[in-house]
């Protein structure tokens, strides 16, 4: 898979996660083999992913993320933890969707999520 699809898959993930927040249900259509992968990892780890989440966030509580950023984040914890992938490429990708999906003069936000994937991924190297 090319990293466009995969770019493309993310996406898909996010806004499939963030709908299955607001509403429970999660629908799977048009939506791609890697980004039902990554849908159901993050649901499967969830309560990893959050316990991962919450320990590398400082001074913030995992609850007061907003919604399209707890699906990013969640989408590229569950990279980290589970792919073989650059941590550099799935952080990235993490950060474009946030530009895609927030604000675009926000970088407040490009800059909280960047140091937290950062912090994540250093913690899971850790292990």
């Amino acid at each position: 898979m090319d990293l466009t699809n995969r770019t493309k898959s993310r996406s898909k993930a996010v806004e499939k996660l963030y709908a299955y927040h607001m509403t429970g249900e999660i629908d799977y259509n048009e939506t791609d083999d890697y980004a039902v992968e990554l849908i159901k990892g993050v649901l499967e780890k969830k309560e990893e992913i959050d316990s991962i989440i919450s320990k590398n966030l400082f001074n913030y509580t995992i609850n007061r993320l907003n919604l399209v950023d707890l699906a990013i984040v969640r989408v590229a914890t569950f990279e980290l933890l589970e792919k073989k992938l650059d941590k550099k490429v799935i952080i990235n990708e993490a950060i474009n969707l946030t530009k895609v999906y927030t604000n675009l003069d926000d970088d407040k936000a490009k800059a909280f999520n960047n140091k937290l994937l950062d912090n994540i991924a250093k913690d899971i190297a850790s292990r």
